[in-house]
């Protein structure tokens, strides 16, 4: 019997693991602009740019609007990642945690250097919330200590667990078919269509949360 989660194994051999190559597939939906009149499709890829960029602008300050690109970049990344993994038969790598790990963790760590080395004062005002009791000062500072020591590995927490509980129920409903042709098989396609549907909105979400927790921990 095959696992139940054995489509997010990363490994096609003992010693290879060229499932991960599917990250490199996002490289052939990047349109390139070869014509002087853009295509349909370059126009959807510049409107989603530009209105991201626009809500990037909002979220962050005046002083690290320059840091959009970064943001947008790494929105784009995450999306087209899980939105490639809804394809059958194609790897998910957002649903390991290794993966949005690998953007958090670098992002986050650049911040707090940034964050202690250019503004250690306020760095320290951050650790003590206003009107705390002095009997409480050190329990709040641990307190908020660990709390963005955990930031990094929460949201990539969030993304891993919101995709693979999506895939887990896609396998479950895709190993539930009935094998007679008759009205159920009819109920169930229509019931898996709109479940990848809802996953289709679940990955588009989960890639702008990560995206806006990233520049709101920029902000700070």
């Amino acid at each position: 019997m095959v696992s139940l989660f054995s489509s997010f194994d990363p490994s096609t051999s003992d010693l290879i693991h060229l499932n991960w190559v599917s990250m490199l597939f996002i490289l052939f939906v990047i349109p390139l602009n070869y014509w002087t009149t853009p295509s349909q499709f370059i126009k959807a890829w510049t409107f989603t740019y530009e209105r991201i960029h626009y809500e990037l602008k909002t979220t962050l300050t005046i002083k690290y609007t320059g840091s959009t690109l970064i943001m947008t970049t790494l929105f784009l990344i995450i999306l087209l990642n899980n939105l490639m993994g809804l394809i059958p038969h194609v790897f998910t790598s957002t649903s390991h945690i290794i993966f949005p790990l690998s953007f958090s963790i670098p992002l986050w760590t650049s911040f707090m250097m940034f964050s202690w080395l250019q503004k250690t004062n306020k760095s320290f005002m951050h650790l003590v919330p206003e009107g705390t009791p002095p009997m409480l000062l050190p329990f709040t500072v641990m307190i908020e200590t660990l709390s963005n020591l955990i930031r990094p590995s929460v949201i990539a927490l969030r993304l891993t667990a919101n995709m693979m509980a999506g895939h887990v129920l896609m396998t479950l409903l895709g190993n539930s078919f009935p094998e007679s042709y008759n009205y159920e098989i009819m109920i169930m396609i229509a019931i898996q269509a709109s479940l990848l549907m809802f996953e289709t909105m679940v990955a588009i979400v989960q890639a702008y949360v990560f995206m806006t927790l990233m520049s709101l921990y920029l902000s700070e």
